[in-house]
């Protein structure tokens, strides 16, 4: 399983855009779809809400994929 971080520079970032940006997918629409299809889980539930906010501290799952959502550096 492949492990990444991802850096949050806000309040939360919405499911489907996140697996766009940690590369799960192509698009925030491939996003849609992956979790329509019951293949994401966010800390180890299967999550239907396709725009879910997710904040740091979660971890999302999608296939082989791990993502850790952690904090960003606030400036």
């Amino acid at each position: 399983m492949q492990s990444v971080e991802f850096p949050l520079s806000g309040e939360y970032i919405e499911l489907n855009q996140l697996l766009k940006l940690a590369g799960a997918c192509d698009s925030g629409g491939a996003g849609k779809v992956l979790v329509a299809e019951g293949l994401v889980s966010v800390d180890g539930q299967i999550e239907s809400r396709k725009t879910a906010k997710i904040r740091a501290g979660q971890v999302v799952n999608c296939g082989d994929l791990c993502i850790t959502v952690v904090a960003g550096d606030v400036d």
